[in-house]
């Protein structure tokens, strides 16, 4: 009988496997809120999860599924120190202008549950970013040191056994590889990114160096403390329903190679699977990302675009692999529409490299024993 480990590695390479793993992306904090309070779970859970975290494992457990694909250990590759969260601003209805620890002025409503619309950046040209993130993007061994490593049941940091345990881990073991661009973007917004590509090249140039490097840096000092990992990741988030939201030229040229950089040497390290998540139509980013290393898209939301593996497949091969791609929506409806769900996800599956997982977070509208009830049938289907 195979582990998760080795369903998952034997899937993504194109071997046997003896089921496929019930794998999920996590939740919304609505949900587990909703669930807390309907006696699924405890308030515990509820307050503390997060991906990878202790939290996390026992509600996996509980609902039946595997693994967390979002659960890769991350070295910190972000701003240190944040920004100090603070309100700016409060509007007649409530509503307040919330600096966040990235340097992003949002409007913040309470109990509003969409993304909130971003007003202002402090990132806006090369005195703001000298003055205000390039020196909280240096690299320390701190930012490996006293970062928190999930070992299963408990969090510890990587000085204080850590290590140890991403040096000979028990489960599935993947490493976060930090954002090439998607951070950036977050920061300057998709209006600021624009216009600096013509107002100033040289300078988002210097900034996406800035960001690969440390993350680059970080990536290799932990590999160079002999932590074994089966798969790298990055995280994106660098499109929307109708494609990217930067030119896929531009990509290319300024991005890829940082990509082609680390995936190398996760390659040299034997990482043969590096994974990407990126929301949105991603078909043009897609060639891209496979030229410079990335060969497994995550998590392939199905959304009004219908977005599926196999035209990928069609068109790549089997170089490309994926994880995600399964129509979380139904949770909202009832068995049967969960049932035909699955039966459409067969011949994706039988296609091999490829694995289901719900597209994104679990949303509040999922009811609690469909969930469970997806878990058990996944099981007995494949």
């Amino acid at each position: 009988m195979m582990n998760d480990r080795q369903r998952v590695m034997a899937i993504l390479n194109y071997e046997q496997a003896d089921r496929v793993p019930v794998v999920h992306f996590g939740y919304w904090y609505d949900t587990l809120d909703k669930w807390a309070g309907q006696g699924h779970i405890s308030k515990e859970i509820a307050r503390n999860w997060a991906d990878g975290s202790p939290e996390d494992t026992e509600l996996a457990e509980i609902l039946g599924f595997d693994l967390n694909w979002g659960a890769a250990y991350s070295p910190n590759v972000g701003l240190i120190p944040l920004f100090e969260s603070k309100v700016l601003k409060v509007h007649p209805d409530g509503s307040e202008e919330l600096l966040q620890g990235d340097g992003t002025v949002v409007l913040h409503k309470e109990g509003a549950g969409s993304i909130p619309a971003e007003i202002d950046h402090t990132l806006k040209d090369r005195r703001s970013w000298e003055q205000y993130y390039l020196p909280k993007l240096q690299f320390s061994p701190d930012r490996i040191e006293k970062s928190l490593v999930n070992t299963g049941k408990q969090y510890k940091r990587f000085d204080q056994g850590g290590l140890e345990y991403l040096q000979n881990p028990d489960t599935l073991s993947g490493i976060h590889c930090g954002s090439m661009f998607g951070t950036i973007r977050n920061w300057l917004g998709v209006v600021g990114a624009s216009y600096m590509m013509m107002d100033d090249p040289e300078l988002l140039d210097e900034i996406i160096e800035t960001v690969a490097n440390l993350a680059y840096k970080c990536v290799e000092y932990t590999l160079k403390k002999g932590c074994k990992f089966d798969f790298g990741h990055y995280w994106e988030d660098i499109c929307f329903k109708n494609g990217p939201l930067v030119t896929p030229s531009f990509f290319e040229e300024k991005v890829g190679p940082y990509y082609k950089k680390t995936t190398s040497m996760l390659n040299d390290h034997g990482i043969n699977i590096v994974s990407l998540d990126c929301d949105g139509m991603i078909d043009a980013l897609v060639p891209i990302w496979l030229e410079n290393g990335v060969n497994t898209m995550f998590p392939i939301e199905v959304g009004t675009w219908n977005a599926s593996i196999a035209p990928w497949r069609q068109q790549y091969g089997k170089e490309l692999r994926g994880v995600g791609g399964m129509n979380k929506t139904v949770f909202a409806r009832d068995r049967a529409a969960i049932d035909a769900e699955i039966e459409r996800l067969r011949p994706l599956v039988e296609l091999g490299g490829y694995i289901p997982c719900p597209d994104h977070r679990l949303a509040p509208d999922a009811e609690w024993d469909n969930v469970k009830y997806y878990c058990e049938k996944m099981r007995e289907t494949f």
